[in-house]
């Protein structure tokens, strides 16, 4: 059989990913400027080539058989690594650094990412930096698709894909937090029945935060309010925390963050479990300038 991706171009992948989008030819030829024939001729002909199938014929289009979704999570990966060569060239062609791309789940967006960024800014002032807070199950495939270079967030219990490359960075406590003016921001001692009489803001079912939430109720023989607001964003958080009386749970380091800054409490309420925060790398771009320094300063900040 004869190697069918000696034949196969950037374009391809571009006219795959968008019939697996639609399900469409004639749809996705009008997107890609083709004709519906041409997509149709050229599809045929990669499936006799790979010898497998790749989508599924139906009254209603095409929906992608297990061979086609795998096929376009290589294409995915491919197109995106390739938008990401073109950046960082970019970037370094105007006299720039390089570019890296950094992705934050909230548990690390109030410091340590932040932290990590400046003094990545004071030694590469002319890096070319994206920065984007969103939860992991988002973020992950994103690195793997080379859309993210590094994502900081908790640490999973799941196995990481062989293309990716894990490093604890610490360890920590959640806590619990409320505005300036909350009743129970001068209290010194509290309890578990204290925190009940108060509507809670918590992050979505699912998130590291919320686990870690969850865990600590059950080790202290309760369970979770059933009528709690839920937000992933931090400074949404913050925001609501101080025009209302709602009390809200955040990650020892964000916790402390904001205190320092004067934006929230930290209540005296120790809670049981412990949670800890890694970062998340393509082990085939450690070798950028901007992505290997900011690697650095991401453990230089983890460390204190």
């Amino acid at each position: 059989m004869s190697d069918w991706t000696q034949r196969l171009r950037l374009r391809h992948l571009e006219l795959l990913m968008k019939v697996g989008e639609t399900g469409n030819l004639s749809h996705s030829a009008a997107a890609l400027n083709t004709t519906q024939p041409a997509l149709s001729k050229w599809l045929k002909e990669l499936e006799e080539d790979l010898g497998l199938p790749l989508f599924e014929r139906h009254a209603r289009g095409l929906r992608p058989t297990s061979y086609g979704e795998a096929l376009m999570e290589h294409a995915r990966r491919i197109t995106g690594r390739l938008d990401n060569a073109r950046d960082d060239m970019a970037a370094q062609r105007e006299g720039g650094s390089g570019l890296v791309a950094i992705g934050t789940s909230g548990v690390a967006a109030a410091d340590t990412v932040p932290t990590a960024v400046a003094r990545l800014v004071k030694e590469l002032p002319r890096a070319q930096i994206r920065l984007v807070e969103s939860t992991m199950n988002l973020m992950m495939p994103q690195l793997l698709h080379g859309e993210l270079d590094i994502v900081v967030g908790r640490s999973s219990n799941e196995a990481v894909d062989p293309l990716l490359s894990a490093e604890l960075l610490y360890r920590e406590r959640i806590a619990f937090v409320c505005g300036l003016d909350h009743p129970l921001a001068e209290r010194s001692t509290l309890g578990w029945d204290d925190l009940f009489a108060c509507n809670w803001i918590v992050w979505p079912a699912g998130t590291p935060v919320r686990k870690a939430l969850e865990t600590a109720l059950d080790a202290a023989g309760r369970r979770m309010p059933q009528h709690c607001i839920e937000s992933n964003s931090s400074m949404l958080n913050v925001a609501l925390l101080n025009q209302t009386q709602l009390l809200g749970v955040a990650s020892g380091r964000a916790a402390q963050r904001f205190a320092q800054l004067g934006a929230l409490r930290i209540l005296p309420m120790t809670l049981e479990s412990i949670g800890s925060v890694s970062m998340y790398w393509r082990s085939d771009s450690a070798n950028r300038l901007a992505v290997a320094r900011a690697l650095a300063h991401l453990r230089g900040c983890a460390q204190g």
